[in-house]
């Protein structure tokens, strides 16, 4: 489970830590910026945290053979207060944004963007639990092989019988909607991010805005569609509405090119270009 998690969530998030706080304060950041902010410092105190986990089993492992750990071996693993105090900024600018109206389209994208985003992460969250059950079932099969002897064959039916080693539907499910949790929060945070990137887009709505004198933020609901490549959006309380088509096509990603982008990020940890 961690490691899935940890690959997933480093080819989504991670980016170089503190780069934000070395060019800009919090005062000077977008709304979205902030946010990366804040991801950022918890993925430094999560780096801190994994380190520890690994690290303490070591030393209490050579505790147990009469190894003998140097002085303060473990400080890799501690929480720094560079590293509390950069998490609280980040946590207060968060906090203290305004992130209810957008002035802009590409503000209001970003906006959704970074909604989508936390969504995303939840849910691999979700299939990173979900995952690890299936895996522990399937892990049977290595058993299964070898299983060439009578009493072999008896351990294997005794491992089948425990919960654990078996799939049920309920296992089943919970895969499976999880993934399809990843996989919707995954195409609207890109499509947000994509939309956000289309200046074409962002000022046919910007226009729109304007000529009907409403706020492009005050929008009561946004919708996108990748198989007809529609964002619909609708200001209620203006009673303005309409449907923006046909403006990410040259973003669209083939299944095969989605995979094969996982693949370079397992191998490579970082993103391919569009070129590769």
């Amino acid at each position: 489970m961690n490691k899935l998690k940890t690959l997933l969530l480093s080819s989504a998030l991670v980016s170089a830590s503190g780069l934000a706080y070395a060019e800009h304060s919090t005062y000077e950041m977008t709304g979205p910026e902030k946010i990366q902010a804040l991801i950022d410092s918890l993925n430094e105190i999560q780096a801190s945290l994994n380190y520890g986990q690994v690290a303490v089993v070591g030393a209490v492992g050579y505790a147990g053979i009469g190894g003998v750990v140097p002085d303060s071996a473990l400080n890799g693993a501690a929480i720094t207060p560079e590293q509390f105090a950069n998490y609280v900024d980040t946590r207060d600018a968060v906090l203290q944004h305004d992130y209810a109206v957008a002035s802009t389209a590409e503000q209001l994208f970003m906006q959704e963007h970074a909604a989508s985003m936390n969504n995303l992460m939840n849910a691999v969250d979700d299939l990173s639990i979900a995952t690890n059950v299936i895996m522990m079932a399937t892990s049977v099969a290595e058993e299964a092989s070898v299983a060439d002897t009578k009493p072999e064959q008896v351990a294997l039916q005794n491992m089948l019988g425990q919960e654990q080693y078996s799939i049920d539907e309920t296992k089943v499910d919970a895969y499976n909607q999880a993934l399809m949790m990843v996989d919707g929060y995954a195409q609207q945070a890109g499509a947000f991010m994509a939309a956000a990137n289309n200046a074409e887009l962002t000022a046919s709505i910007d226009a729109y805005a304007y000529q009907g004198q409403f706020m492009v933020g005050s929008y009561t609901a946004i919708s996108y569609t990748q198989s007809v490549d529609e964002f619909i959006i609708t200001w209620d309380e203006a009673g303005f509405g309409s449907g923006w088509q046909g403006y990410l096509t040259q973003d669209f990603k083939s299944v095969q090119e989605m995979y094969d982008a996982g693949e370079y990020i397992l191998q490579y940890g970082g993103y391919p270009t569009d070129a590769q």
